[in-house]
């Protein structure tokens, strides 16, 4: 099969704009009446890819990742891209909740859509590498076809295509 046309399948995360997204949330949850005295505090880890909520209670966290979800999707960051841990305590009698950013493809969703890919019998060759898919094939169509399977898949995790040649 001469493969003459491509693209990856790709899981980012664009940390500006996640940054963006939390400078908003913050500002948003320390304005508004019925949080401002909840101390709300957020941290980005853009190393381990991980934000922290630390807040006064149970309703403080739920109306503080509400309003994050909102800055998200106003700023194009899906928010499958949000992994959420249980709310654990944090000194004080506070809360505290960790969400993890998935950003790149884990191996088991790699195999997922992979399988996908393979059980279509489309004529593609889909090819892991690192936290990225390269899919290949001679013709556009197939791999056009492939991006609607993939989106109709709806996964837990975001996924984008690049580098379409």
């Amino acid at each position: 099969m001469a493969s003459n046309h491509s693209f990856d399948i790709v899981s980012e995360i664009d940390f500006q704009e996640v940054d963006n997204a939390i400078n908003q949330a913050i500002k948003e949850i320390h304005q508004r009446y019925d949080l401002k005295d909840s101390l709300t505090e957020i941290d980005v880890n853009k190393k381990d890819k991980l934000l922290t909520i630390n807040t006064k209670d149970d309703y403080s966290r739920k109306q503080s990742l509400d309003i994050i979800q909102s800055k998200f999707i106003k700023r194009g960051i899906s928010i499958k891209a949000l992994k959420y841990e249980e709310p654990e305590p944090a000194a004080n009698g506070r809360l505290k909740q960790k969400i993890v950013l998935q950003s790149g493809i884990s191996k088991d969703n790699a195999k997922l859509i992979t399988k996908l890919i393979k059980d279509s019998k489309l004529k593609v060759n889909a090819q892991i590498q690192d936290e990225q898919i390269r899919v290949q094939a001679s013709k556009i169509d197939d791999l056009q076809d492939v991006m609607k399977l993939v989106k109709e898949a709806d996964y837990d995790f975001p996924a984008q295509f690049t580098n379409f040649k």
